[in-house]
């Protein structure tokens, strides 16, 4: 019997959803509702056979802008029909110490959820908004949240602790978190699917790349490493994000810069990255640039290559062991030149990729390294709102 689970990630301005259908797996529709709160809203419908429908309108706040989404089923398909869905999927950025698992929805939930917005200001709050939302129009359903650092709630005490002042830390609730836990859990089942073995035989390190980017190492199936941390902030060089950088350089921003706090935050996290490097934070349009021999692009890649590149090595350190490297999330599974850049070098580790298969271009896992290599290499495509969907209905039917 197929049922229908309802997946919503609400952002401050923008509420993102998509509706699967299970046990297959299948995107019935998508779509996005965005510029909420603003003179004129955008909601962008996609159904299942690719036919998109927009609509632009004044959209005053969440609840309108789900109010506007059924009407675009209503009106374009596919049916919504309420008797067939069997629950409200939630992405939630953060979850804290408390949240290691998918929870249903109660009003404790949200409390604790609005309370975790000091950690993640920009993403819980919106969140909130967003589920209280579909609580009123959905009041029969079960809601689930899934969260983004249940994950790596499993990370060991070395990995997870920063060398502060362990009473500050504690007050304050600085540790590592890690994010895109969602996205490293479904990518590292599929690489056992697809390699045919067990998920608690392998050592695996998961590169997400996107606009925002993350790396994980996995042992048995359970995380002890990430490269994010109390924020999505540390880590890799992202689309905006400056990933690792010396604390020491905030102190300098502030009191050489004259920065404030806020104008610190903003370069950091909006106008660093490649962003920061290059002037775009399109990977598309820095390969373009680069291309064309731009110096700034050119360094921008190689910058996030080397970063790359450090934490396959860091992680397989970490792990003892090295099975398997997989790539995922935009950039991951479509940039063959990052893929190849990141694991120059490695040959030391027993990485031999297959210039060829990593070339080809395709929509379905697959394996990048030859077959003489020690340490397989995959991309496989990965799929947060169909694990957010499978989560919410295992959670439905308890």
């Amino acid at each position: 019997m197929t049922t229908q689970i309802l997946v919503i990630n609400s952002g401050s301005s923008s509420l993102k959803y998509q509706l699967v259908e299970l046990p297959s797996g299948r995107a019935l529709a998508s779509g996005l509702a965005e510029r909420i709160g603003e003179a004129v809203g955008r909601v962008s419908h996609a159904v299942g056979d690719g036919a998109r429908h927009v609509v632009e309108q004044p959209i005053v706040d969440h609840a309108e802008a789900l109010h506007i989404v059924l009407s675009q089923f209503a009106e374009h398909g596919p049916t919504l029909d309420v008797e067939a869905l069997q629950g409200v999927g939630h992405r939630v950025v953060h979850g804290g110490a408390e949240f290691r698992e998918p929870v249903l929805i109660t009003e404790s939930v949200l409390a604790q959820i609005e309370e975790l917005s000091v950690l993640a200001p920009l993403h819980n709050p919106a969140h909130v908004v967003g589920i209280r939302a579909a609580l009123q129009i959905f009041p029969g359903l079960p809601q689930v949240a899934v969260f983004d650092t249940a994950f790596f709630a499993s990370l060991p005490p070395a990995a997870y602790t920063y060398a502060l002042d362990a009473e500050v830390a504690r007050d304050l609730g600085i540790r590592r978190y890690g994010f895109h836990g969602t996205s490293h859990a479904y990518v590292s089942r599929q690489v056992a699917e697809v390699l045919g073995v067990d998920l608690a035989d392998l050592n695996q390190v998961v590169l997400h790349l996107g606009n925002g980017c993350s790396a994980s190492a996995i042992r048995g199936g359970v995380a002890v490493e990430t490269s994010m941390g109390m924020t999505p902030l540390e880590g890799l060089v992202m689309g905006t994000r400056s990933g690792d950088i010396d604390p020491g350089v905030v102190f300098h921003l502030a009191r050489v810069g004259g920065l404030s706090i806020d104008e610190i935050d903003a370069l950091l996290n909006r106008r660093s990255g490649l962003l920061g490097l290059a002037g775009d934070n399109d990977f598309r349009a820095l390969m373009g640039a680069r291309a064309q021999g731009d110096p700034g692009a050119a360094l921008a890649f190689e910058v996030a290559a080397h970063r790359l590149r450090k934490y396959v090595g860091a992680y397989a350190a970490v792990l003892g062991r090295l099975d398997t490297i997989t790539f995922t999330a935009g950039v991951g599974e479509n940039n063959a030149a990052i893929r190849e850049a990141a694991l120059s070098r490695l040959e030391c580790l027993g990485i031999e990729l297959d210039p060829d298969a990593n070339a080809a271009r395709s929509s379905e896992p697959r394996v990048i390294s030859t077959p003489d290599s020690r340490v397989t290499v995959l991309v496989v495509p990965t799929n947060e709102e169909l694990a957010i969907a499978q989560a919410t209905a295992e959670l439905a039917d308890g």
